[in-house]
Parts: C-alpha cells; structure tokens; sequence
C-alpha cells in the first residue's frame, strides 16, 4: 500500500506538534515506521489520506464498539450541536445519561462525568483519599490509569518499597505514596498491605488488563482483592475505561460479579467523544463538593455534545440484548482462526481474550502480568503489524496494546483477517 500522503503529512505535524502526534502511542515508536493519518471512517472501516481502506481492530481504542459514523451517534451529536455546543450550566441530559448509566452499572448510586479517562481515575483516587483518610495507593505493573502523577510509577525493589517516578516531572514526593503490585499476585498485595498497615485508602485496577496487551485476570483474584479491601477499611476501585460497557451491560463488575467501591469509565460512554465518569455509592460521592468537601471541578465537564452521544450509544448498547453476545462470539472465532494459522505455520504465540478485548503475544509463555507480557517477541510483532497493514489490517502498533472488536465487523472481515495472518505468518 501507498502512505505518501501520511508520510508528508507525519513530517508536517512533527514541525508544530512533539513528535507529530498528540498521544504516543500513535508515532508507531513501538513498531516503527510512519503513522497512518486517517481522513474517515465508517462502520468496520478506516480510509486514510492515501486512500487506503483498512480493517479497524483499534476502534478509537474502545469507544466505537459498534462502528465508525454510527448513526444514531451522529445524528445525536449533530441536533445537539445546532443548539449549542457549549454552556457550563446544568442541562438536563445530564441526568438523563447519568441515570442511564446507574440503572445498567450494579453497585453504583452517582455518578460525575469528567472529560476523559485520565481525569476520571485522578478523580477517583482523591475520592478515595479523601473518603478514607489515607494517603498511599496500590495499583498494579502494566495496568495504566491515565497520565496523572500518581499513576505513572515504576517498581521498587521490595514489597514494601516506594514506588519511583518512571517520567520526568513526575516528583519523588508524590511516587512515594503509589505502591506497586504484581498483576494477578495476590500474596504480593497482602505483603504491600502488611508493610503499610491503615496507611492504603484504594487498590486500583484494570480488572481485566488492555495495556500490556489482554490480560485477564486470574481465577479468584478479583475476589481475593475484594476480600483484602473489606478487612484493611480499603478502597476497591475499578478502572472500567476499557472495559465499562463493554464486557457486558454492567461492566466487569458485572462480568465477574464483583462489586467495587468506586468505578471510572471512558470510551464507550463517551459515545467516541472525550468523556470519562466515575461512580459509587451515596456515601462515598456524597463527599464531593459542591456536597462534600473533596474539590474536582471541570468547566466542560458535561458538554451537551459528549453527553449526547454518550446517551446515544449507551440507548442503543441498553435496548440490545444480545450485542455482547455477538461480540465475545466474533472475538472467539478470530480467536481461534488466528491460533490454527499461527500454530500450522509454527510461530510461537499465545492469545489472551476476554468478550470483545484480545491480543497476540509472540511468546509460549501464559501472559499474566507485565513480566510475562514483557516476554514477547517485539521483532516479530513489529513484522506481523506491518505486513497486516500492508494487507489492509489495522491493529494498535504496540505489543502492549488490546485489540478491541466491534460490532460493526462482518464474518467477511475476520475471515479476510484470518486469511491476511495467514499470509504473513509465514514470513515471520
């Protein structure tokens, strides 16, 4: 395929953009080459600015799970904006996609919406502090939670040691209160837990990993952390950015059936707009201002366009009985396609999945926290992504990125999916 146009587009924007993009991930640093700049898309598919049309299996990272342009979204969006685009005074379709969204999620009573995931868990965790009366955090190793400081810390040597700062700017005074935990190692929770005895106000958590590629999480250990929170007066907080309405109605809660204490949601509420939430039950949102006294405030938090499109899809994903079905089912048959074609042509590999969420790691290891993810074959990832794009498959460039499947794919397009793998496995 041609990308002449993205090229000379990639060189324009590096002269006025850092790095030509406005999140990393999409300079393509993890498989190199140039990034694709995309002019539009609809349903399943992407067409760039050379013309080339690809199969979506990033999907704005989430939010589109059920296709680019979807009407109802759009149309949506675009009565809301004949009336305004912007306010910063109360409207009422506020509450209406709030009550939506409490009535489908189990275990939440309000619910605040924010403009993006980032600011969603932020929020979260100084609920959570403030709520507790503690200072330190346990999050865990590959889970991200947004770009906020407390969140962007690296391991330490020990159970009990502070974390580090793993980005300049980030100080050691704010490092020293995030705690880091080895995903689906509940021995190693309870050992941080010991070490810090009615220091800890949250554990948060992807409960089903998306940033060292799928991740789910272990048999009991959701349960196990549920059951660590509830004797150490300790904060569970899902970060459901990823996986909220999308795994099921309810989320991962749902899912797994788990009840957190506070939950974050992005992407697929937001409809493909910049929206994130986050929600619990009266007692702990109850502290926030204006109400209480833990202060998060955002002047387009709300905006009527995000919220009408976040309305609109989470109408259409509550009206349907069946989508998640019909997604964890084609997830499951690209699934089991790729692994035949990988196995007969005798690439290691090993493929996480959980409903709509699935990677390929290049590995015979089990992926189940960031060390095993950390095993894979990054040379030959960065050749399996590029020879899908030049079959006309889009997947996230980066090892530790989840696909994520929309409904908007037809059987057609796993099977050309399938059959593009196919051919370039065997040049792996």
């Amino acid at each position: 395929m041609n990308y002449t146009r993205s090229s000379a587009l990639f060189a324009q924007a590096e002269k006025v953009i850092p790095g030509g993009v406005n999140s990393p991930v999409r300079a393509f640093k993890g498989v190199g080459g140039t990034p694709i700049f995309v002019k539009e898309a609809k349903g399943a598919y992407l067409y760039d600015e050379d013309g080339n049309r690809l199969i979506d299996y990033i999907n704005s990272w989430g939010p589109m799970i059920l296709g680019h342009a979807y009407q109802p979204v759009v149309d949506a969006v675009v009565e809301k904006a004949k009336k305004g685009t912007s306010f910063g005074m109360p409207t009422e379709i506020e509450t209406q996609i709030a009550e939506l969204a409490v009535s489908m999620v189990p275990n939440i009573d309000k619910i605040r919406f924010v403009n993006s995931g980032t600011e969603a868990c932020m929020s979260a965790v100084r609920l959570a502090r403030g709520f507790t009366k503690k200072d330190k955090i346990i999050k865990f190793a590959g889970c991200y939670h947004g770009h906020s400081d407390s969140f962007l810390i690296q391991a330490g040597s020990g159970a009990s040691t502070f974390g580090t700062p793993n980005s300049p700017g980030v100080t050691k005074g704010t490092a020293k209160d995030t705690l880091l935990a080895a995903y689906n190692d509940i021995e190693n929770v309870e050992q941080l837990i010991e070490a810090n005895k009615n220091e800890i106000a949250c554990i948060i958590i992807e409960p089903v990993a998306g940033n060292m590629g799928c991740v789910p999480p272990t048999h009991d250990f959701l349960q196990k952390l549920r059951s660590l929170c509830d004797s150490h007066n300790i904060l569970l907080v899902f970060d459901e950015v990823m996986t909220g309405f999308r795994l099921a109605k309810g989320g991962a809660q749902e899912l797994f059936n788990i009840s957190a204490d506070i939950v974050c949601f992005g992407k697929v509420i937001g409809g493909g707009l910049p929206v994130g939430a986050f929600a619990a039950r009266n007692e702990i949102m109850n502290e926030l201002a204006p109400q209480g006294p833990v202060y998060q405030a955002g002047t387009l938090s709300g905006n009527p366009l995000a919220m009408a499109a976040g309305l609109a899809m989470l109408t259409e994903l509550n009206k349907d009985a069946e989508v998640f079905n019909r997604l964890a089912e084609k997830t499951a048959y690209l699934h089991k396609g790729i692994a035949q074609v990988l196995t007969k042509n005798e690439v290691v590999h090993t493929i996480n999945r959980v409903g709509s969420m699935i990677s390929v790691h290049f590995d015979a290891t089990p992926v189940t926290d960031f060390t095993t993810a950390a095993k894979g074959n990054n040379e030959t990832f960065k050749k399996f992504f590029h020879g899908l794009l030049n079959e006309g498959v889009y997947i996230a460039p980066s090892a530790f990125e989840t696909w994520f499947i929309t409904d908007a794919l037809s059987y057609e397009d796993l099977d050309f999916t399938i059959e593009a793998v196919k051919k370039v496995s065997k040049t792996l």
